[in-house]
């Protein structure tokens, strides 16, 4: 009976500590001519899920987009994430995500840097 008491504590602890995962995949294209950019730098930071002990799951991610544009992280814990994307000639972009379906696909489209401003030039 006490074997018995002790699985079943076991699991109803153990399932209320398991996060729901997704498989995330970011897809980055140019906003003014579609195409995808590849090798973007992809930064992923999880804020927080619920039932979820920060100190046991891997919280960062750091990737490069492939040819097509694309990065996939594979089951990482559903819940608020920070994604950051940085490419060469392009404006850096970020933004904050919820994670909450078990396939989920993230498009971000970069703008172009846009030319800079300066008092100085009205003046002459």
């Amino acid at each position: 009976m006490r074997t018995l008491l002790a699985v079943a504590l076991l699991l109803c602890t153990t399932s209320a500590f398991t996060a729901e995962t997704t498989n995330l995949t970011v897809q980055v294209n140019s906003a003014d001519t579609g195409r995808p950019i590849d090798r973007a730098s992809i930064v992923i930071k999880f804020r927080h899920g619920r039932n979820i002990n920060l100190k046991k799951i891997i919280t960062n991610w750091e990737t490069k987009t492939n040819q097509e544009g694309n990065v996939r992280i594979p089951s990482m814990p559903q819940g608020e994430v920070q994604i950051q994307v940085i490419a060469q000639h392009f404006q850096t972009y970020g933004k904050i995500y919820q994670l909450t379906e078990p396939d989920q696909t993230v498009s971000i489209k970069l703008n172009r840097p846009q030319p800079q401003y300066s008092e100085d030039a009205k003046h002459p």
